[in-house]
């Protein structure tokens, strides 16, 4: 009966075991199958059985030093146990002795609960194995900066598991020596039995020995974080008074430690323990909290400046490596130089690329244009440049993304089977505008058509930043292509990606893994069905790559074969570099040291080394060996398409307004402080002042795709630099700051927003149009170098009343004292200088002119047809406008009918 028992209590117990670990194996199994088809095997198989390893090692060594802990509190015979009695007829249960029976049970819990918390550490451990140096030491040890990126985490995982280790040894054993009564508390005394009492002591001594490694090995070098003195760093305070303490604070928790071994031999352990204690604390309180603070504030305080400044230039250093602020570039600008129309002209790729089309307002007008159905959306709109028709243009695209959450019926079917990807792009200039105040679009429906020298041949999106849902290809349901009229066209997927869903097991495995049971019972999945899941370019590298950190910012490339590429920039970061200034977020140390590809056909991802100096990602590379690639690797129409990480630049650009002073008592003083400019009508905007930009920077011979930022003094308004991060060819990644004399008056931006707030001629016309019925939209203001000074250029679009769709309706230029306004950049431009620039279109009565020589020689009958489909395009775009989709659709189908028409007019004239 008692084996009967045991056997159905066991077999209850693993059936327990088992459901509670299915998620987790589950899990894993199909993240196995996923690493396997992107052949990204060594990062699973190095994080599993790195886990898995330190999960066994810690827990076996935890689960023995438990057992003999407790074995040893168990050893001998209890005079006096303490018994259990439910009822006065039951035998009694001797509690010692069932604790004595639960032994080895408790000792493998508490092991196992040991291990798996270790484990979460795998990848600091690897770390400190493979560490690399950096080949700069610390000011103050003498240490390679590596000791304290990648050996001190470490150590401080290390001696924080053995603390862990030993206290809790000492919790369990301390209340069973209780229960036994080798502890007894008289009234004047407590009494130890000699046995628990050298093994307490063994046990209270480790814990103090312990305690010494972590001060002298981790808190010692942690003084280079410190908060103590003005800056992050150690400072005079650390180095004079805190560095020695705990180096005192060590040796008195080594002398804790002996205390506490020699009270053992007159039967004084616990009054030794008492003053061992009181001896830490009176150092670690007294001395290390209350002596700092005083000596910071009586001392330091009033000679800061004195006391601090090696330090300072220590901090400034680290902050400027940490940061890579130390190779920014610095040339200075006269200041004085005046714009001529000859420089206008001569700059012609800079003003041909002057951007009028802010994102947002741009972003609405592809929604109300492009969207085509409300299952698509256009999540982001991107900056980038191409050689488009012979010529070196910047442009905005937004990729066409399936928003499964807006499907008009939403089921199992839809969601997972039909409607799987998104569709193409929408690609448009950044300063081209059409008669309506349009973007003009390049590339645009469905599917993709273009009217220039770039082509979409491969449109589908299957991965991307809106791809959240898991969906089934090549099962027996058609997937859905695009909307064809009323009715829609239907693909088959021929990519590389996905994992195979075929199988009874694997099709078992996803239903629990996705919580569907219609992935099991469904007859539409075949054998040759796959399923793609983490779809989502984020969080399908963060998992394929765990180490790195990612830009917010992916964007997607057309490559010369026609498909769609997703690039995102990747970081190493750090927050353990001694003496930089830190982030909100502790993190003072970053490279963009990876170029991530993320095909948005195949789900293929390629990692390309684009920092092979950084430490980090050497170390990175030698841990997971073959997964990172060289950028000599990356095909050459995907390297024309990378550019300065923006994440990176900010932060750069942030910093550098106070760390280009690098005198310390300049520093102190924030004598030559920087800011970057901003507007109150910008508060809601994201750093309207950094922009992408081609333009030809001074001193270099041709135009080029940068990110830049202005920098005025701090509490002023004029300019006193501009920061620039190049993007192409062999100048990739060198960051330039052109500098204005300080003694001369540049002005800035909101100086030249005042200027324009100010001109009569555009306050009279913006009040005009902002009335009832219409709101004006003030696009960010541009600040455009050319040579050695500046223009600044303002788009206005004008929106009506409840509508969406923003038009371009004049530009804004601003020149020194000098501000006009204009329908077209290249008018501005030509009032602004007095004389044609080279990019102004034919002017509006030569194209009447022509458009009337054309006209005389076109039969009535084709220019009668040719009316009438500008009248019906012109009524269909006024529908869309006001969101009357039924008018829309209408006017569409009979401006198609008037286009047969007009086709078969053209025929019989030929």
């Amino acid at each position: 009966m008692k084996t009967r028992r045991a056997l159905l209590l066991a077999g209850a117990g693993v059936l327990l075991i088992a459901l509670l670990a299915l998620p987790g194996i589950v899990n894993l199994l199909t993240d196995w199958y996923w690493f396997q088809s992107l052949g990204f095997q060594v990062v699973f198989v190095k994080q599993f059985t790195t886990q898995l390893t330190m999960g066994t090692v810690v827990g076996i060594v935890a689960a023995l030093f438990y057992y003999v802990n407790l074995r040893l509190a168990q050893r001998g015979l209890v005079p006096n146990p303490i018994v259990f009695q439910i009822n006065p007829k039951s035998p009694g249960v001797d509690l010692t002795a069932v604790l004595r029976r639960l032994v080895t049970p408790i000792s493998i819990a508490l092991g196992f609960l040991i291990g798996i918390s270790s484990a979460t550490a795998w990848l600091t451990l690897q770390r400190m194995v493979h560490s690399k140096p950096f080949g700069t030491t610390d000011p103050v040890f003498g240490r390679d900066v590596s000791y304290y990126v990648f050996t001190l985490p470490g150590l401080s995982v290390i001696l924080s598991l053995a603390m862990a280790l030993v206290f809790t040894a000492l919790l369990i054993v301390l209340p069973l020596y209780l229960l036994r009564r080798d502890i007894v508390f008289n009234r004047k005394r407590i009494t130890i039995e000699r046995s628990a009492e050298l093994h307490l002591a063994v046990l209270v001594a480790l814990l103090f020995l312990v305690q010494a490694f972590s001060v002298y090995f981790v808190q010692l070098p942690s003084i280079l974080y410190s908060h103590t003195g003005p800056l992050f760093g150690a400072s005079y305070t650390d180095l004079a008074i805190r560095e020695p303490i705990l180096t005192l604070l060590a040796l008195t928790s080594v002398a804790g430690a002996i205390l506490v071994l020699l009270g053992t031999r007159n039967r004084r352990m616990i009054r030794n323990a008492g003053l061992a204690v009181l001896m830490y604390f009176g150092v670690a309180v007294v001395l290390g909290q209350l002596v700092p603070g005083a000596y910071q504030k009586f001392v330091v305080v009033p000679n800061e400046l004195v006391r601090e400044g090696p330090q300072l230039k220590s901090h400034i250093e680290a902050t400027r490596r940490a940061w890579g602020l130390a190779h920014v570039t610095v040339r200075d600008l006269a200041g004085d130089a005046r714009l001529t129309l000859d420089d206008i002209r001569k700059n012609q790729a800079t003003i041909k690329n002057v951007r009028l089309w802010d994102r947002d307002p741009i972003q609405q007008t592809f929604g109300q244009l492009q969207e085509i159905r409300t299952y698509y959306d256009f999540v982001s709109v991107d900056d980038d440049r191409y050689w488009i028709d012979g010529e070196y243009r910047q442009v905005l695209l937004s990729p066409r993304e399936l928003n499964s959450a807006s499907l008009p019926e939403r089921n199992f079917i839809n969601e997972h089977l039909t409607f799987t990807h998104g569709m193409g792009l929408t690609l448009s200039p950044v300063n081209q505008v059409s008669e309506e105040g349009l973007p003009v679009l390049f590339i645009k429906d469905l599917p993709p058509v273009s009217s220039v020298s770039i082509n979409v041949t491969r449109p589908g999106i299957y991965y991307g930043e809106r791809s959240n849902r898991y969906v089934f290809v090549n099962t027996k349901q058609a997937e859905f292509d695009y909307p064809l009229g009323d009715t829609k066209a239907e693909t088959v997927y021929n990519g590389t990606g996905g994992v195979s869903a075929g199988g009874l097991l694997r099709r078992l495995l996803f239903s629990l893994r996705f919580g569907s049971v219609d992935i099991l019972f469904t007859d539409l999945i075949t054998s040759d069905s796959k399923i793609l899941f983490h779809r989502n370019i984020r969080e399908r590298v963060r998992t394929a790559l765990p180490f790195l950190t990612l830009d917010d910012d992916p964007y997607i490339v057309i490559t010369n074969d026609g498909k769609l590429k997703w690039i995102i920039d990747a970081y190493t970061v750090s927050s353990r570099y001694p003496y930089s200034q830190a982030l909100n977020n502790n993190i003072n140390y970053m490279r963009n040291s990876v170029k991530v590809v993320v095909d948005a056909y195949d789900g293929d991802i390629k990692a390309y080394i684009s920092d092979p100096t950084d430490p980090l990602i050497r170390s990175y590379n030698a841990i997971f060996p073959g997964i990172l690639l060289n950028m000599d690797e990356m095909p050459e129409d995907i390297r024309a398409h990378i550019r300065y990480p923006e994440s990176l630049f900010r932060v750069q650009a942030a910093l550098y307004t106070t760390y280009h002073m690098d005198e310390p008592d300049l520093f102190y003083a924030r004598e030559d402080q920087w800011q970057i400019p901003s507007l109150s009508r910008n508060e809601g905007s994201r750093d309207p002042f950094l922009r992408h930009i081609i333009m030809k920077l001074p001193g270099e011979s041709q135009e080029e795709f940068i990110f830049m930022t202005p920098f005025t003094p701090r509490g002023k308004e004029n300019l006193a630099a501009w920061m620039v991060a190049r993007s192409d060819g062999d100048h990739y990644g060198e960051v330039v700051v052109y500098r204005f004399p300080r003694q001369s008056l540049v002005f800035g931006p909101t100086q030249i927003v005042n200027r324009i707030n100010q001109n009569t001629e555009i306050s009279r016309q913006i009040s005009l149009w902002d009335q009832r019925g219409s709101e004006v939209i003030r696009g960010n203001l541009l600040v455009i170098p050319i040579n050695e000074s500046l223009i600044f250029v303002q788009a206005l679009y004008l929106r009506a009343e409840g509508g969406r769709i923003p038009e371009l309706k004049r530009v804004v230029l601003a020149y020194q004292n000098q501000v006009v306004m204009e329908e077209t950049l290249s008018d501005a431009l030509e009032r602004m200088f007095g004389g044609a620039v080279g990019t102004k279109a034919t002017p509006a009565s030569e194209r009447r002119a022509a458009a009337s020589e054309t006209a005389a020689a076109v039969p009535a009958a084709i220019r009668e047809l040719a009316g009438r489909a500008r009248r019906l395009y012109d009524q269909a775009l006024a529908a869309q406008r006001r969101g009357d989709w039924a008018t829309y659709g209408e006017r569409i189908r009979e401006m198609g009918n008037v286009l047969q028409q007009l086709e078969a007019a053209g025929g019989r004239r030929q």
